[in-house]
Order: structure tokens, then C-alpha cells, then sequence
């Protein structure tokens, strides 16, 4: 996708350099993290700062074109987690490397998305060690 400079930019600022989904730091991945359509262009999502977020490869594969996925707990279609309009920590927390899913939204979200993945898990716990995991919910996300 080919944004304006400007227009990009301001998405990987707001994002903090972080996967807006999972709260993966780019700093150490090997793949460039993807500015991806929240509401994707297929179902009508324009290309504008709110429907915009900074994802890395793997969210962005996982979600694809997605706008809703299962809760595991309740068996109902809820929507994904929405980066730009919901807080993170509200829906999500994190147990030592894995990241759980404090509402419905978050569980379906964390599922759909694979946030639990073993190699995810590794990556926070190097993130950790660079100081780049802050470890709590509540620091992992910006304000």
C-alpha cells in the first residue's frame, strides 16, 4: 500500500513503534511491521488516519481481511479489537509472556490473532531483556 509519508509516519508515531494488536516492538523483528486497514478497504474502510494502525507481519496475516472472530469462552461472534478507538488494557492483559483476553472482544481477538504463539512468547521474553517489554498491561499500550 502506498500512503503519504506524512500519513505514515503519524500511524508508526502513534503506535510507538509497537503492533497495535499484540504490542510487539519492531526494534527487534526481522520483517518491517505493515500499516494495515482496521476496517479493511474490501468491506469499505478508507484509507484515513483512524482506520489505520501499525501491525506486525503476523497480526496482519492473522486478521487479513477479518473484522470479527469467535470468543472461545462464550461461543458468540464479537468484533476484533478495534486499535485505534478501544484502549488495550481494557481488553487485554498480559501473564508473564502471554497476553489474555479480558473481555470478549479481547479473548476472540487474542485467539483469531495468535497472540500466544511459542515464538511470540520467546520474542517478549528477548523484548524483556532489551527493555523492551514492560510486562504490564497497563505500560504495554500508549495513552
Amino acid at each position: 500500500m502506498n500512503l503519504p509519508t506524512e500519513l505514515a509516519r503519524t500511524v508508526r508515531d502513534r503506535a510507538c513503534n509497537r503492533c497495535q494488536y499484540c504490542q510487539m516492538h519492531q526494534s527487534l523483528q526481522g520483517a518491517t511491521f505493515h500499516i494495515e486497514h482496521i476496517l479493511p478497504r474490501s468491506k469499505g474502510g478508507d484509507t484515513e488516519l483512524l482506520n489505520l494502525a501499525l501491525a506486525c507481519p503476523s497480526c496482519n496475516f492473522h486478521k487479513a481481511d477479518r473484522t470479527a472472530a469467535v470468543d472461545p469462552v462464550s461461543g458468540a461472534e464479537v468484533p476484533l479489537f478495534h486499535p485505534v478507538r478501544q484502549n488495550w488494557s481494557d481488553h487485554f492483559q498480559s501473564r508473564g509472556y502471554q497476553i489474555e483476553g479480558r473481555t470478549p472482544v479481547g479473548r476472540a481477538t487474542a485467539a483469531a490473532l495468535d497472540f500466544n504463539h511459542p515464538r511470540r512468547q520467546r520474542i517478549r521474553a528477548a523484548e524483556e531483556r532489551f527493555g523492551l517489554y514492560p510486562g504490564t498491561a497497563s505500560k504495554l499500550a500508549p495513552p
